[in-house]
């Protein structure tokens, strides 16, 4: 039997092959999750929040270790009395064997403060898993009718994991911004102008990307099993849910 022209006959033995209809670029999966924030801007800035103050004590303790390393480097017996006063664990005299740097290298956190950051962040990503369970809920209707229009589970991924991802680096961001700002502000009015002048960029730059990376990281593994929810699902169920 002859095939019309530009069809593609299927071959012996097997069913005529469907393509794919639907191909949707990275750009326009971008596009949609801009416009799901729009919409939804209260609750994503709700979100965004309480990762801003999370990575705001992150940046604030870490900027801290690192205005007492300068402070501690420079040498100065006045300065290295001044961070004794202040509660940091050395001792009152440098010691012969052990270098000012390395003392600096060793300046840490107490453990109090590493336990009050790690539980501040597990908080955090507790909350952005219950905002992204509520936001999968309040989408079904619109998840079933992109799944009927014929969009993979791994659209569905992409979508929740680009907002997760935009919210994510916008409030690290910010909260690292914040406590950095905090933790200068509070050396200053501790030890002076003297932490300023010591206090390393190099140190302060790594602080203010780790905080991204860990606030930004934490939003993405907060929104994993969300997102796993909203691919999972049948069309069927996601149009009957809000009926």
């Amino acid at each position: 039997m002859a095939q019309p022209d530009g069809a593609i006959a299927p071959k012996a033995g097997r069913g005529p092959k469907v393509a794919r209809q639907v191909v949707l670029p990275f750009r326009k999966s971008l596009e949609i999750s801009l416009k799901s924030i729009q919409v939804r801007f209260f609750r994503s800035m709700i979100t965004v929040a309480s990762l801003v103050l999370a990575v705001a004590f992150l940046s604030f303790t870490l900027t801290g270790s690192d205005v007492a390393g300068g402070l501690l480097r420079s040498g100065d017996p006045q300065l290295r009395l001044a961070l004794v006063e202040a509660g940091y664990d050395l001792p009152a005299l440098p010691s012969a064997a052990v270098s000012a740097a390395a003392e600096a290298a060793r300046l840490q956190t107490s453990p109090k403060e590493r336990w009050i950051v790690i539980l501040s962040l597990l908080v955090c990503t507790v909350g952005i898993v219950n905002a992204q369970l509520m936001a999968v809920t309040e989408r079904f209707r619109e998840i079933g009718t992109m799944k009927c229009l014929g969009a993979l589970d791994r659209f569905i991924l992409r979508l929740f994991l680009l907002e997760a991802g935009m919210q994510g680096l916008v409030g690290s961001f910010l909260g690292a911004l914040l406590g950095a700002l905090v933790g200068v502000l509070a050396g200053l009015l501790r030890f002076g102008f003297a932490a300023a002048t010591h206090l390393s960029m190099i140190d302060l730059g790594a602080t203010l990307g780790l905080s991204i990376a860990v606030g930004a990281g934490l939003s993405l593994l907060g929104v994993v099993y969300p997102a796993a929810v909203a691919a999972r699902m049948r069309p069927v169920e996601a149009m009957r849910a809000q009926e």
